[in-house]
């Protein structure tokens, strides 16, 4: 029998696009429902041509429902996912509350889907954005010759902030392009248009933001190997949609870009653009609305014995948040892993 999905937060900028996604999958559901806080409570969603009122999220509009799509604020999920599970249902949740519970999976399903076999507390975590598509372009190499060591620089788009962030974007780009001040920073750390930010999450441990730690951590626990060295440097750019990645990697086996090439074409969920004299190499503005992670600028790290460096590009608020969020529901479903009722 096809689920039964609530979508949590569903009147946000990543709840929007897992309702597209659903849509676009042609996702099998019997019955759907959207709930968000208090404030969007009344609002009416369209969704296969039928209308659906926004509910709040309570224990009683998880009852009867299998599968849920949640993206919230992780202070928020903290209450509301175990809330849903101890309903019964799966919660697929976005958050960054979850990722790190031993007992919580953390799932991209091209790297490490039989992770979902076993979900102890009903709840699957939802990797970061930047996370996703790096660890999407490793498996495939990793699988090849063993990845010791990954340096990588991050190109993260405004919508990394949610819809405040690319309001705010927005603001500072038609204000400049008026000859205007640019409006006061509420969202991002420091003026984004026309600017470069190393600085725009909290900040951790060490000198390091919490973006940096999430792919350290993250990075370990999908690949199922804490061997593997993650040194991240993160920065948001002015660009609306679409992270990119700068990853140089250190194997402990030899591996050529033409090796490398041949792998990530065979791997799912990739798509190789590596021809630099012809312009085929990834783009945020080409990767905008598409699923796939891009990845390009093949080639080999002169400075150790087995390196090479790559360039990955993938759609932060698709693959890195709503679109992986679903292909974890499609797993579920299609291995038949949810529970019995």
């Amino acid at each position: 029998m096809a689920p039964s999905v609530a979508v949590v937060g569903a009147t946000g900028a990543v709840g929007e696009i897992i309702r597209q996604v659903l849509l676009e999958h042609n996702f099998p559901l019997r019955a759907i429902k959207f709930l968000a806080s208090a404030r969007s409570t009344g609002k009416v969603i369209e969704y296969r041509g039928k209308q659906y009122p926004v509910e709040p999220i309570s224990p009683e509009a998880f009852v009867g429902v299998d599968i849920v799509l949640s993206s919230t604020p992780a202070a928020v999920s903290r209450e509301t996912s175990p809330m849903a599970a101890a309903a019964g249902a799966i919660v697929i949740d976005n958050s960054s509350a979850w990722r790190m519970d031993p007992d919580v999976p953390l799932v991209v399903p091209e790297v490490n889907a039989d992770a979902l076999r076993s979900i102890p507390k009903g709840i699957v975590a939802n990797p970061n954005c930047s996370t996703i598509q790096m660890v999407v372009a490793l498996k495939p190499l990793h699988d090849l010759a063993r990845i010791k060591r990954v340096v990588v620089a991050t190109y993260q788009a405004s919508s990394g902030k949610g819809a405040k962030g690319l309001f705010e974007f927005d603001r500072q780009i038609n204000a400049l392009g008026r000859g205007e001040k640019v409006p006061a920073v509420t969202a991002h750390a420091a003026q984004l248009a026309g600017n470069v930010l190393p600085h725009d999450w909290k900040l951790g441990d060490d000198g390091y933001s919490e973006e940096e730690i999430k792919m350290i951590k993250e990075t370990k626990k999908i690949m199922g190997d804490d061997s593997i060295q993650v040194s991240p440097t993160t920065a948001r750019v002015p660009v609306r949609v679409g992270h990119s990645e700068a990853i140089n990697l250190e194997f402990e086996r030899p591996i050529s870009p033409e090796q490398a090439r041949e792998a990530l074409r065979k791997a799912p969920g990739v798509v190789v653009l590596d021809d630099y004299v012809k312009g085929e190499v990834p783009l945020p503005l080409n990767s905008a609305g598409r699923d796939e992670v891009f990845v390009g600028r093949i080639r080999r790290d002169p400075t150790v014995p087995h390196g090479l460096n790559l360039w990955v590009v993938a759609d932060n608020l698709r693959k890195g948040a709503a679109t992986n969020a679903v292909q974890i529901a499609e797993v579920l479903v299609e291995r038949g892993w949810l529970p019995r009722r």
